[in-house]
């Protein structure tokens, strides 16, 4: 999950359900040091298991994963990534797989109607409409793959920019 979603109550929700969760944590005053800690003995990954408070004496328990970036640009407690988990550190190679949501949400937003409307619906409407036109240049690609080569690659032989081309073209929309 993204980071917005550290909060324990969401969390505990999420492990009630039966469900495992990997998810950056925002670095707090404790967690700052414990990084500072991990620079001065050049430790590269530090896992602990830690109790995060729900309120009235209820906690959750999760397991927080220091990771160590190793092309970081910086020299202090930002070369660690720290991260949580329901599962332990075995669990994080999961989190990768967050980039292809990443990029696929990217393309999509290539599709979208620019707008300032803070109408739910509207925006809501135009989301659902660029995912069905990411849908249909993707399915359209395939096709076009498929019949010229009889295989088919994730990058596209028919790209975004010529799809929306034509599709403007053909009916002024874009």
């Amino acid at each position: 999950m993204d980071r917005e979603f550290d909060s324990q109550h969401v969390l505990e929700m999420i492990s009630q359900r039966g469900l495992s969760y990997v998810v950056p944590k925002r670095m707090q005053t404790s967690e700052r040091a414990q990084t500072k800690r991990l620079l001065q003995r050049e430790q590269d990954r530090y896992e602990t298991d830690r109790k995060l408070h729900l309120g009235n004496n209820e906690w959750h328990k999760t397991t927080l994963i220091y990771c160590w970036k190793e092309n970081s640009e910086h020299d202090d407690h930002r070369q660690y990534s720290v991260f949580m988990s329901n599962r332990g550190g075995g669990f994080l190679s999961e989190y990768g797989y967050r980039w292809e949501i990443e990029s696929g949400y990217r393309s999509i937003k290539r599709f979208m109607v620019a707008t300032t409307s803070t109408d739910f619906g509207l925006r809501f409407f135009y989301f659902a409409f660029a995912c069905l036109l990411y849908s249909i240049w993707r399915t359209v690609d395939l096709l076009v793959q498929v019949e010229l080569t009889g295989e088919y690659e994730r990058s596209p032989m028919v790209t975004a920019d010529n799809t929306l081309t034509l599709l403007k073209k053909e009916t002024g929309i874009g």
